[in-house]
């Protein structure tokens, strides 16, 4: 009897008005009861993974059937196969495989580590497909930046209103610490070539607090209201830094309101913010295929990419750390470290059988990007994350499942600024007023990039070419988090954080 209400109430989950559900749960392990990040869940032919916290979500459309088999499989455990009608509980528990490699692997085929990346390169082709495909792919980009340092002088102002009190509630208007979510749905076309990809955008979405937002229109107002009180509008400025300078005409920094009474001109107002909604679309949509196109361009089985250690395997110190399952499948973990030049330390995850690389762990062992000049200076300090591939049953070829980027970046700017008034029409000194602040100030960002690909279908060169992109999207600003918002589409669950997300004062637009 306990079985069956259970049963039961999995056929009525299925069945309900007669659309997609969705099935939620947490992995754990059985010893530790801790979550275990990024195992693979596949369920016909279609797979999901879960988050660093353990979590997955699968939408299950009509033709599920509480006897469909759901597959969890993850690297050093042991693989589940049950009927959905079977998993009845909150959570997953998936228990450690016992690695008895003996018969597996220790036998004549003793390879090093550079003869086990000698045979992943050859059979490259032969496990990836490496041409024109359509990959139903989601793209979560997490954004957050933080002010490290706001110290100024002020060496002279000949504007009354212009002075620190004044700064310090410009600097005020900046918020110290900021973080922005945004999530993209959609169908990706194209091979390696980041440049020839081509993305069909379903439904994207922007979760940040507007109030913390460096508020534009807030210092606009400020600036102008000193400034039509103290200067001319036929002025013209001078902005200097050191050596470095630019031009800016008095007339620019006064918009133009727009007569409410003049049709044309409010016509031609309204034509250019629509055409700006329609910019805007098409941006969005190149701007998520760059990002996605570029991630997907720099995976470690394709020769140019930034891991380089599949085809430049001389240049890092290499070491067999380890075997583990996959499943049934017997692993090579292999570490990798720089001998000289390179930018990366990491392991490499190699299916024994077919000599596929199936995980990557990669964290940078240097600054890849760190100049100062002339009191300018960046300095990207931290790259790191994983590029996970899967093979469905019935596949005979991987295809990326899951990528996660985090690169962290400081920036710094240390140099004198002078901003100087002068007036062609005004007899005498053309100088009129000056301001002359140095400044010294330093910003953090670390940014995150999550791809997760659900299933991959090769296309014909006709196929790509017929796709035709069509900008009808853009992003829904969410000020806190929205557990309806992708209610019936596959994504990667979203952490606590995104969960939790919400603004302070804001409301929904």
């Amino acid at each position: 009897m306990s079985k069956v209400i259970p049963q039961l109430l999995l056929l009525f989950l299925f069945n309900t008005l007669g659309h997609a559900q969705t099935l939620t749960s947490v992995i754990v392990d059985s010893a530790s009861m801790k979550p275990i990040p990024y195992v693979t869940v596949q369920l016909k032919n279609k797979g999901v993974i879960t988050n660093e916290e353990g979590r997955f979500a699968f939408q299950l459309d009509p033709t599920i059937q509480p006897t469909d088999s759901l597959l969890i499989s993850c690297i050093g455990y042991e693989s589940v196969a049950r009927p959905l009608s079977q998993f009845t509980e909150k959570q997953i528990i998936l228990a450690a495989k016992a690695i008895d490699l003996n018969p597996v692997i220790v036998s004549n085929k003793n390879y090093t580590p550079e003869e086990i990346l000698e045979i992943v390169e050859e059979n490259i082709s032969k496990n990836y497909n490496l041409g024109l495909a359509k990959k139903r792919v989601f793209l979560r980009e997490t954004y957050s930046g933080q002010i490290t340092k706001t110290d100024y002088q002020l060496k002279k102002s000949t504007i009354a209103a212009f002075n620190k009190q004044f700064i310090d509630s410009l600097i005020s208007l900046a918020p110290s610490n900021n973080t922005t979510y945004y999530e993209a749905l959609g169908d990706l076309y194209g091979g390696s070539d980041s440049e020839e990809q081509k993305l069909g955008l379903i439904k994207a979405s922007e979760l940040y607090d507007k109030s913390l937002e460096f508020d534009l229109e807030e210092l606009e107002g400020k600036m102008n209201e000193i400034l039509k009180k103290n200067i001319k509008t036929d002025s013209y400025f001078k902005i200097k830094s050191g050596l470095f300078g630019t031009k800016i005409d008095g007339d620019e920094l006064f918009e133009k309101e727009v007569d409410s009474s003049d049709v044309s001109a409010l016509n031609a107002k309204l034509e250019e913010e629509k055409k700006n909604k329609e910019d805007r679309k098409k941006s969005i949509t190149r701007y998520k295929r760059n990002t996605m196109g570029n991630l997907y361009e720099n995976l470690p089985v394709f020769e140019d990419t930034d891991y380089n250690v599949l085809f430049k395997p001389g240049r890092y110190e290499l070491a067999l750390e380890d075997f583990t399952y996959l499943g049934n499948a017997a692993v090579y973990v292999i570490s990798f470290t720089p001998k000289r030049s390179e930018d990366f330390k990491g392991k490499l995850y190699i299916n024994s059988d077919d000599f596929a690389l199936i995980r990557m762990d990669f964290q940078n062992v240097k600054s890849l990007r760190d100049f100062s000049l002339l009191g300018i200076s960046m300095n990207q300090y931290l790259t790191e994350g994983k590029i996970i591939f899967t093979k469905e049953e019935n596949n005979e070829k991987y295809h990326l499942s899951y990528c996660d980027v985090r690169e962290g970046t400081s920036v710094g700017f240390k140099r004198p600024i002078k901003i100087i008034e002068k007036n062609k029409n005004v007899r005498g000194r053309r100088k009129q007023n000056e301001l002359f602040i140095k400044v010294d100030a330093a910003f953090r960002n670390i940014s995150r990039h999550e791809l997760v690909v659900f299933d991959e279908t090769n296309i014909t060169t006709a196929q790509y070419e017929s796709f035709k992109e069509k900008h009808t999207v853009l992003p829904k600003y969410m000020p806190n988090y929205d557990p309806e918002f992708w209610k019936g589409h596959d994504i990667i669950e979203p952490n606590q954080a995104i969960k939790e997300f919400t603004s302070i004062g804001a409301s929904d637009e």
